[in-house]
């Protein structure tokens, strides 16, 4: 995925509020990229518009060289579904939906072959470590575990881009650590593309690379390279005080 290019503004005239300006980047295939920034620098707004749920106000988005912009609406709706998988942070699972029919429901809309959503549900179920819970219903199970569910049923498609918004903003530490290292296994085993947008430079220190947004433009850009996740934890939170982050910013 290219952005190039890509602003947002909202209001007119004296009123305009600049969300994100001239902000540009690449990520190639297989990536791990976090989007991170104080509250209010445009992480959000910078992630809908790669989802295609928002339109930047100029630039462009491309995904292998096809301008996104340039689809129509049914385009639109058929690029999501093929090429993007979605993790939010209040989960969106159905509750009258068990946990296997949650996981599958995108194959099962996508008219897949019956035994091969099998196959690809008991795959991903073993991934995320929920096999146990395919049974139950979200109100059964905890946030950790309906989170996880949700990273599931994102990626069940094989989608060429996973996005994930704040996915560990509701969940305790284990809960977030057991979906981050779920996420990051994703990441090396299957050459899955994902970012994540997150405050907390400990869910960030998952990732290979972070891009810092500030006064909705690119600042800074880490990459982990060869160092251990503790001390690209340390760079982070380095960076971050460096930026002007408050407490609420990085913990």
């Amino acid at each position: 995925m290219r952005a190039k290019n890509i602003a947002k503004t909202y209001g007119k005239g004296q009123n305009a509020v600049h969300a994100i300006q001239n902000v540009n980047f690449d990520i190639a295939e297989g990536e791990f990229v976090g989007i991170m920034g104080p509250s209010g620098a445009g992480k959000s707004t910078l992630l809908n518009i790669l989802a295609t749920i928002d339109t930047p106000s100029s630039g462009e988005i491309f995904m292998r060289e096809q301008s996104l912009h340039a689809l129509n609406e049914k385009q639109l709706a058929d690029f999501r579904r093929e090429h993007l998988g979605f993790i939010f942070q209040d989960y969106n699972l159905l509750d009258s939906l068990t946990v296997r029919e949650n996981i599958l429901l995108p194959l099962a809309i996508a008219k897949k072959d019956v035994e091969k959503i099998k196959e690809r549900v008991a795959e991903i179920a073993d991934l995320f470590g929920i096999s146990e819970l395919l049974h139950k219903y979200p109100y059964q199970i905890s946030g950790g575990q309906k989170q996880r569910t949700a990273a599931a049923r994102a990626i069940i498609t094989k989608p060429t881009l996973i996005l994930a918004d704040e996915p560990t903003g509701a969940l305790d530490s284990k809960s977030a650590t057991d979906l981050l290292q779920s996420l990051s296994s994703l990441n090396e085993k299957n050459d899955s593309t994902i970012m994540m947008v997150t405050h907390d430079a400990y869910a960030a220190s998952f990732c290979r690379r972070i891009l810092f947004i500030q006064d909705g433009t690119l600042s800074k850009e880490l990459y982990r390279g060869n160092k251990t996740r503790k001390q690209f934890f340390q760079e982070i939170l380095d960076s971050l005080a460096s930026m002007g982050g408050g407490m609420n910013d990085i913990i």
